[in-house]
């Protein structure tokens, strides 16, 4: 387990770094997402999350595609606790939102898509996920949510 985790961290080391100097993800550190956890923090634990389950459940993944699907899954890059007209409802319409932003700045795979928009469910429930991938960073999304909702 040692060199699955040395490889992830490494590989998890370099997309984080692209993600910070190639596109607007570090202005997810100035959104809160859950209690005072920031919407940057949040997605590093979903991917590190989502890829403890799978190699856990020894699942057969596309590493890539589920960590940065996994970090750009609230990429929608506004404070929803703002009060606006368009932060309603905001937990059926930002997947869509981060799908946009993500697409507008990097080329998504297929499971970097789905994972995207369907990390929501059973919310979004005309979206749901359509690969092992998006399942898993459904799972740690809500995993993560409950600890830094109710662990402050």
């Amino acid at each position: 387990m040692k060199h699955h985790s040395t490889k992830f961290d490494f590989l998890f080391s370099k997309t984080l770094a692209s993600l910070n100097t190639t596109s607007r993800f570090p202005l997810t550190k100035h959104y809160i997402q859950h209690g005072s956890v920031t919407v940057y923090d949040h997605s590093i634990r979903v991917a590190r999350t989502s890829y403890k389950l799978a190699l856990l459940l020894h699942l057969p993944v596309d590493l890539h595609s589920l960590m940065r699907g996994g970090l750009l899954h609230d990429y929608f890059l506004y404070d929803w606790h703002e009060p606006d007209k368009s932060h309603r409802l905001h937990g059926f319409r930002h997947p869509k939102t981060a799908l946009r932003n993500a697409n507008e700045d990097f080329n998504l795979t297929a499971i970097e898509q789905n994972i995207i928009l369907t990390h929501m469910f059973p919310l979004t429930l005309f979206s749901y996920p359509s690969c092992l991938e998006a399942w898993i960073v459904c799972i740690a999304d809500k995993i993560c949510a409950t600890k830094e909702t109710f662990h402050r």
